[in-house]
């Protein structure tokens, strides 16, 4: 270990191309960079930085040592963490993915929340709607706001359902008739979401009736908050999770559409690799998740 922080200060004057740097970096003094870059210079029997009054740079043998030992410690490091996630419920580091638009909405106070009750934990969050691949994207866990899952390689936890309105500005209906059934829908003012260019469909339900209805591609996106600033400014209806439009029907900005019809809700799942159990700490942070939510008034995020 103690020959592993040599490398690491070696590593980090590399980098940074200065020992004061490095020893600011480190939290160490530049006398003390200095002397355990010398001790390794020494017990390697070779010259593995070159100094001069203006900077600092790799001989060819540093460079070669750089190379052989910085994948050696990077690898090290994932070993430690891996092992910490492994055993420890309240301490380590987390990767997560989040849908875009839900993301934002919810994870800084989640995560202030998360914080406050366990400190040392480390959260690396990354937000895209598209479906990661989490083994090869070496993600510890996914949110997903989708439909009913149909991968079998990885694991899902529900956590609720999350209902779907159609939603337009009262704007628009100054020169459209405001729809009554799904058959009176204008595709050209009914705009798509999606991650790919390929027009969503809107499956309408009322008793035993089911009305399918594909919406038009005059606008198409793959950002919720996109689609609901287009239907806000009376571009046209938008099918969007309850939580982007809640707060917009109760101020009026918006109004729901085929109130009488209802939609297929999405899930708001968690989804793993293929763990044979759940480490302690992705546990932890999937029992907190569920349980802030559901102290949440409804999906007003």
């Amino acid at each position: 270990m103690q020959d592993l922080k040599s490398v690491r200060v070696f590593l980090e004057v590399a980098r940074l191309q200065s020992f004061a740097a490095a020893a600011k970096s480190l939290r160490m003094t530049p006398a003390t960079v200095t002397r355990i870059v010398a001790k390794l210079e020494e017990d390697l029997g070779q010259q593995i930085l070159l100094r001069t009054t203006r900077q600092v740079s790799l001989t060819s043998t540093g460079a070669l040592v750089a190379a052989r030992y910085r994948p050696l410690v990077e690898a090290f490091d994932k070993v430690e963490q891996d092992l910490e996630r492994e055993i420890q419920p309240h301490r380590g580091r987390l990767s997560i993915n989040a849908p875009m638009s839900f993301g934002l909405r919810i994870m800084p106070r989640f995560v202030e929340s998360f914080r406050l009750a366990y400190p040392n934990v480390d959260l690396n969050i990354r937000l895209t709607d598209r479906l990661v691949d989490i083994v090869s994207e070496s993600c510890d866990l996914a949110i997903r706001v989708s439909s009913a899952p149909t991968d079998k390689s990885t694991i899902w936890r529900k956590i609720c359902e999350v209902p779907m309105q159609i939603v337009a500005a009262p704007s628009l209906f100054d020169s459209h008739p405001i729809p009554r059934t799904p058959e009176d829908l204008n595709q050209d003012i009914c705009l798509s979401y999606g991650v790919e260019d390929i027009p969503e469909v809107w499956r309408f339900e009322k008793g035993a009736l089911k009305r399918p209805f594909t919406a038009g591609r005059s606008i198409h996106t793959n950002n919720g908050d996109l689609l609901y600033q287009f239907a806000r400014s009376g571009a046209g209806m938008v099918m969007l999770p309850e939580f982007h439009v809640a707060r917009g029907i109760t101020s009026g900005e918006v109004i729901q559409v085929l109130e009488d019809w209802s939609l297929p809700p999405l899930w708001l799942s968690l989804f793993y690799p293929p763990y044979e159990a759940l480490p302690p700490l992705v546990a932890t942070f999937t029992d907190f998740f569920e349980a802030y939510l559901k102290d949440l008034d409804g999906f007003e995020f």
